[in-house]
């Protein structure tokens, strides 16, 4: 049994859709990182995405008591190619069609330049099961994003993408999984220590 611990960075408190664009967490919130970190477990392994808003978030959290790993890319947000730091509204009224069928219909439509819904859950499984592997029968603390987390609710609830997308994953958040010998087990989703 391994056990996930998903946190949501901390606000970047843009109005636009960030992805790979490597903008700062806002980590004023103190006691809410406070809390935070003193509802996940002390002896877990923590990993981050390597954009500065998960690994600001993650050296906030992470206290004394856990082992960090290197950052990981691969844990990344969505990768929006031309629509990155643009509103929809904006490539609404460029594009309505395509910004609609990737956000209402996800999976194989991508963003001009980015990756697709699938191709996001490809990346994230991926690197999940490794540190699953690597880290067998720990607590793993993952700090990444909204889109990375909702491919692990996605994959253990066995949801479709549109599903997925109707959970909220809100800022300083923790969602957990756990990996049991015969599946998936989630717990909270969303949840705000």
């Amino acid at each position: 049994m391994t056990r996930l611990f998903l946190v949501r960075h901390g606000p970047t408190h843009a109005k636009s859709m960030v992805g790979w664009s490597d903008l700062p967490a806002d980590l004023s919130d103190t006691a809410q990182i406070a809390r935070l970190s003193a509802y996940l477990p002390s002896d877990a392994v923590v990993v981050s995405s390597d954009l500065s808003r998960a690994v600001d978030t993650a050296h906030a959290i992470q206290g004394d008591g856990h082992t960090r790993l290197p950052h990981h890319p691969d844990l990344r947000e969505i990768h929006f190619g031309a629509w990155e730091l643009r509103t929809w509204a904006e490539i609404d009224a460029e594009d309505p069609d395509h910004i609609r069928a990737y956000w209402e219909t996800p999976g194989d439509v991508r963003p001009p330049g980015g990756e697709s819904w699938n191709e996001v859950c490809a990346r994230a499984n991926r690197t999940i099961d490794e540190l699953i592997q690597a880290y067998s029968g720990r607590n793993l603390i993952v700090v990444a994003h909204f889109g990375m987390i909702l491919t692990q609710v996605q994959r253990a609830e066995q949801l479709t993408a549109e599903e997925a997308f109707s959970h909220r994953i809100d800022n300083l958040s923790v969602t957990e999984i756990t990996r049991l010998a015969e599946g998936w087990e989630t717990g909270r989703i969303n949840h705000l220590p």
